[in-house]
């Protein structure tokens, strides 16, 4: 698309623009032309929003669309957009719908019929997956633990046994009972990447072993501040499974999915699901005759 051309479409659609998260200078020249050139601005927060617009020289028309009116703001950018206006939608740092509001924006949107344009831009877990140096397999985005230990060891529990990196955010008064629970249900010596307060003046990245992150944490107190995304190494290959777990295996493979006899030979051995899986697979394809 020629730089001179509108930024929008001709069909009255949804743009949902990434904002930066810390520094001014991250917005895209596309944000900035589709901010410019929408009838209204949807925003999470509309007074962060507008000095954001005011930096860049924008005067817009802003309403409120957050967790909290959701459903109400989607009725009423539903309404405009079939009227022939064009809207834009932004969480208040990052891409909108990614752990911020947004997704059942979205879904409404779409389902009524009405176009939802992406304008990419900063992401706070590409941006610390990029500087974490992680070299092997993809990684496994979750977002925000629950907040309540339970809860939380619970999940942690869930993924435990996953091999690709695991990328959560935190917020700073939860960072550190997060942290503690990882190292106690994951294990000490998975590696740990904190990014801490990404694009902004302090930010702060490190590298260490999971077991090790209380006492990064205790050397300044300054590390327990701003929004975090702690990037966690996957679980060390399986090198093989034992004689017994082999055996239960084959025996629950004759009679079920190979879904199912993972999973119930997981509850039988104690040995790790996903190895166990991945034997199965194995199994099954050695079995199968050449065509």
């Amino acid at each position: 698309m020629d730089i001179n051309e509108s930024p929008l479409s001709r069909t009255p659609s949804l743009y949902v623009v990434a904002t930066p998260m810390g520094n001014l200078q991250d917005i895209t020249l596309r944000a900035l032309a589709v901010l410019r050139a929408v009838d209204v601005v949807a925003a999470e927060d509309t007074r962060h929003t507008k000095g954001l617009l005011s930096a860049h020289g924008i005067a817009a028309t802003l309403m409120a669309a957050h967790e909290h009116n959701e459903a109400r703001a989607a009725e009423q950018i539903i309404g405009r957009l079939a009227a022939g206006e064009q809207v834009a939608f932004v969480s208040d740092a990052g891409t909108p719908g990614i752990s911020d509001p947004g997704a059942r924006l979205v879904a409404a949107v779409r389902a009524a019929g009405h176009p939802v344009v992406p304008v990419p831009g900063p992401s706070a877990v590409v941006t610390a997956m990029s500087v974490a140096g992680f070299v092997e397999g993809g990684f496994h985005f979750v977002g925000f633990l629950p907040p309540k230990s339970g809860a939380r060891r619970s999940r942690l529990d869930a993924l435990r046994e996953g091999t690709d990196v695991t990328v959560f955010y935190e917020a700073p008064h939860r960072v550190r009972d997060s942290l503690r629970d990882m190292a106690e249900v994951l294990g000490p010596d998975r590696e740990l990447v904190v990014a801490r307060e990404l694009t902004k003046r302090f930010e702060e990245i490190a590298r260490l072993p999971l077991g090790e992150a209380q006492a990064w944490l205790d050397a300044d107190s300054n590390r327990e501040r701003g929004e975090f995304v702690l990037l966690v190494s996957g679980a060390p290959p399986v090198e093989g499974l034992d004689v017994e777990a082999e055996r239960v295996l084959k025996l629950l493979l004759a009679e079920m999915p190979t879904s199912a006899a993972a999973k119930l030979a997981a509850e039988i051995t104690g040995q790790p699901k996903n190895a166990l899986y991945q034997r199965a697979l194995a199994i099954k394809s050695e079995s199968e005759p050449d065509l």
